[in-house]
């Protein structure tokens, strides 16, 4: 009975973290939907569609607005490549001058038909160490008692092989030029159309799907990414970053400074 009570709590206990989750967000970051970020890119067949994607509201990846204007912000890619390894850069302006990198998507070819790859999410932006990978798990057997007792079973996370991924067969491509988006501050493409940010709770409900096959990783699995990307990474400083959230300041028509906590969130 025992078991069966503390089961109840730990299960109570994490609808209860969800629901807070969803109401509350503690990040900035928390707009941006790591985990729809990789489905988009799992489908997609260059990074010039990947961007496009990404921009979509359908798609239901983001939700951003850093320069608060009530729309979603304009989401840029940019390939940094050295060797096998590339480093996807996912960033947006928030004026003429100040672009601040949102995520990084580290890929590593580990062999002639392997590779492996994750998103890490901004750290001025999202809680330290936000880190989501392809997910998938096989279940064994251990080492059952003696006695009428099912054996255990034992679900261990697996890593994924993602050479077969469209985008990653192109960025691996003989004839692949790296790829850096076009688009900036007051020049977006034609088709582009910004929407009207929505609530975080609703956001959050919209980007269930992706969460079923991308999750949250305990640590980095590629170790170059940072090496990499760290020469070329973008901050605005007009992004600051606290303890529990983030701060974005801009300037009104006036040239006075106002700061706006993350948390507050336009409602549809």
């Amino acid at each position: 009975m025992k078991k069966i009570t503390y089961t109840l709590m730990v299960v109570l206990g994490m609808a209860s973290g969800y629901s807070q989750q969803s109401e509350n967000p503690e990040y900035t970051g928390d707009d941006f939907s790591l985990e729809g970020a990789l489905a988009v890119f799992k489908n997609s067949s260059t990074l010039e569609e990947f961007e496009k994607r990404l921009n979509e509201e359908n798609s239901n990846v983001n939700n951003l607005d850093l320069n608060k204007d009530g729309e979603t912000d304009y989401i840029v890619v940019e390939d940094i490549k050295e060797n096998n390894n590339h480093v996807i850069v996912l960033s947006t302006y928030l004026n003429a001058n100040e672009k601040q990198d949102i995520a990084t998507i580290g890929i590593e070819k580990t062999a002639a038909a392997e590779a492996i790859l994750e998103i890490t999410g901004n750290d001025e932006l999202y809680a330290d160490n936000t880190i989501v990978e392809p997910f998938e798990a096989e279940q064994s057997i251990g080492n059952s008692k003696p006695g009428p007792a099912a054996p255990e079973i034992i679900t261990n996370r697996i890593v994924v092989n993602v050479w077969f991924w469209p985008s990653v067969r192109f960025l691996y491509a003989p004839g692949y030029v790296v790829w850096v988006s076009p688009h900036h501050w007051g020049y977006y493409p034609h088709w582009w159309k910004p929407w009207k940010v929505y609530h975080h709770r609703f956001f959050y409900k919209r980007c269930a799907p992706h969460r079923v096959y991308f999750h949250r990783a305990p640590s980095h699995r590629i170790v170059m990414t940072g090496k990499i990307y760290a020469p070329k990474r973008h901050s605005s400083t007009l992004v600051v970053k606290n303890r529990r959230s983030t701060t974005v300041m801009h300037k009104n028509r006036k040239g006075t400074i106002k700061t706006v906590k993350s948390p507050r969130r336009g409602r549809r």
